[in-house]
Parts: structure tokens; C-alpha cells; sequence
């Protein structure tokens, strides 16, 4: 019987390190490893994920998948219990070791029906929402604060490694003729704090040049027909990133998907589905795309 971990991460900025601390700690003998390439989408379905797919070819009855934790695997109820069906149906154990769904036996079945036990569908669905909520209240209070933040003049980021009295002293310093060098050394600091300091006092510095202010970001609505065909559309970075980190709400039979970027991605979202207004596009497409215009447009023109 083999032990089958499975990891992915949602963009290549990200990293499996914390997914490998949690499974080290578990001690899990001779695994072989299923890891999605770094990007691959939490909103692809499991069952349609290259690796996972690798996973359940490879798996035989007798088998444990194992994961740090389980959204790695899944977000949305729908997804939970379409795994938890194929990996009953191959006689293939699941193990999560860290979360709300650790150590819970989520393969538990009704030994007469065979069909998942009523109450392991239940704490499934409801963590799976709680989790959801989580996630968009932190979405909200992130950016609540970035907004209150930005009101009193303040910018986000990490503090710099010089301030007050000391950037007095270094600037004061650099313009006697004492090297960047010797100042990162004197202050055990990096070089690049020290140039940041004394920035506008460096010969290749431009007196008029101004750093564009940066876009605050903006939660948007976005209906889910067109949310989806843009899944299959060419997106840059920024755009494929937003749409990945996108919360899905569902609406009667259909869904929007609730999407936060600066709104210059908004716009270039908008544009990428211009097609859908077209000749070709069906009535239902056309219209969704157009209420997208609308909360798009009031955003407000580009500066």
C-alpha cells in the first residue's frame, strides 16, 4: 500500500516550504510525490488537474492520499464531494494533516448503502464554507485597511531599514564624502537602505521625476459566464493572478465570481472579452459581459 502526497500552490510567487513542514512532521513512509506546477488554479476542479489526475491513475485499492491541508486540494463543497466520491469508488483513503478537516475520516461510509455518512457530509460542507467566509472577510479587511491606510497618507509595505534621526546622520555623512559602503557597514544595514536614504542626492538621481502613485485595489463582480470564458482566454500575470484569487458566490443556478485587482486589470479583463459582444456570441454572453461593463465603468476613467 503507498502513501500518495499531492501539493500545489496557486501562483509561482508562492512555495510548497510550509505543505513540506507539515508533512515532514507527519513522518510519512517512502511517499511519492504528486506536485501541480506552481500557478495551477484552486478554481480547476481536482478531477481536471494534470498532477492530481497522474495521482488517481497511478493510485491502487489500499492506497492514502495524504495532504497538509485541504484546500490544497479543493475550495468549493462541489469539488470536496466529487473527490471523496472517485477516491471511495478506487478504495483509496484520504488523510489531511492540518485544518479543520484533520483527522476526520472524510471516506466514512453507511455500511449498508455504501453512500457517504450524512453527518461527514455535513462538517464537510459547513467547513468548506466557513472557509470561504474566512477567506472573504480577510479579503475585505485587507483591503478596508489598505484604504484607511492610504486616507492618512500612510503606505503600505515594509518599514525602512533607516529612519528619523539616523537618515539625518547618513545623508549628512554621504554628502561630507563617506562611501555607501563604509555608511551600510557603520549602520549594519544593506547597501540598498542606504542609497533609498540618500536617493535624491545620488548623481544619476532626477530631480522631477515622480513615482506614479499605485491603484488601490477594487472588488468587482464578475458574472460567471464571463469569468469563465476568460479562463480560457491568453491573460498576462497580473490578470491570470486575479482571476485565480477570485471568490466564487453562487447565484441561483449560476454564479459570479467576486474579483479584486487594481482597475487597470479590471479594464484589461474587460477588454479581453470583447468578443463576447460580438455577431457570434450568444445572447446570455453578450449580456453578461455588458453588466460587467457596467461595474467596470464605474471605476471611472484612467488617469
Amino acid at each position: 500500500m503507498a502513501n500518495l502526497v499531492y501539493k500545489r500552490v496557486s501562483t509561482d510567487q508562492q512555495s510548497t516550504d510550509r505543505q513540506n513542514l507539515v508533512l515532514a512532521e507527519v513522518g510519512i513512509e517512502d511517499p511519492v510525490v504528486f506536485e501541480e506546477e506552481a500557478g495551477t488554479s484552486s478554481r480547476l476542479h481536482p478531477l481536471e488537474r494534470p498532477k492530481f489526475g497522474d495521482l488517481l491513475t497511478y493510485a491502487r485499492p489500499g492506497d492514502t492520499v495524504h495532504i497538509s491541508e485541504m484546500f490544497r486540494l479543493v475550495r468549493g463543497t462541489g469539488h470536496i464531494l466529487d473527490v471523496l466520491d472517485v477516491l471511495h469508488r478506487d478504495q483509496v483513503a484520504l488523510r489531511i494533516h492540518d485544518g479543520a478537516f484533520s483527522g476526520m475520516d472524510l471516506t466514512a461510509r453507511h455500511p449498508r448503502t455504501g453512500e457517504l455518512l450524512s453527518t461527514v457530509k455535513f462538517m464537510v460542507q459547513t467547513l468548506a464554507a466557513a472557509g470561504e467566509l474566512q477567506r472573504d472577510l480577510q479579503r475585505e479587511l485587507t483591503y478596508d485597511g489598505l484604504r484607511a491606510a492610504e486616507a492618512k497618507g500612510s503606505k503600505g509595505g515594509r518599514r525602512p531599514a533607516l529612519a528619523g534621526e539616523t537618515i539625518a546622520d547618513v545623508r549628512t555623512a554621504y554628502l561630507e564624502g563617506q562611501s555607501i559602503a563604509a555608511l551600510a557597514r557603520e549602520h549594519n544595514v544593506s547597501r540598498g537602505a542606504v542609497r533609498t536614504a540618500v536617493a535624491d542626492l545620488l548623481p544619476e538621481h532626477v530631480a522631477d521625476e515622480v513615482p506614479p502613485t499605485p491603484e488601490l485595489l477594487v472588488t468587482l463582480d464578475m458574472p460567471g459566464k464571463v469569468a469563465d470564458f476568460l479562463r480560457t482566454a491568453e491573460l498576462n500575470n497580473a490578470e491570470r493572478t486575479a482571476l485565480d484569487e477570485g471568490q466564487a458566490v453562487r447565484r441561483g443556478t449560476g454564479y459570479t465570481l467576486r474579483v479584486t485587482a487594481a482597475p487597470a486589470v479590471h479594464r484589461q479583463l474587460l477588454d479581453r472579452c470583447q468578443v463576447l459582444d460580438g455577431a457570434g456570441a450568444i445572447p446570455a454572453q453578450r449580456k453578461a459581459r455588458r453588466e460587467y461593463e457596467n461595474r467596470v465603468s464605474t471605476l471611472g476613467a484612467p488617469a
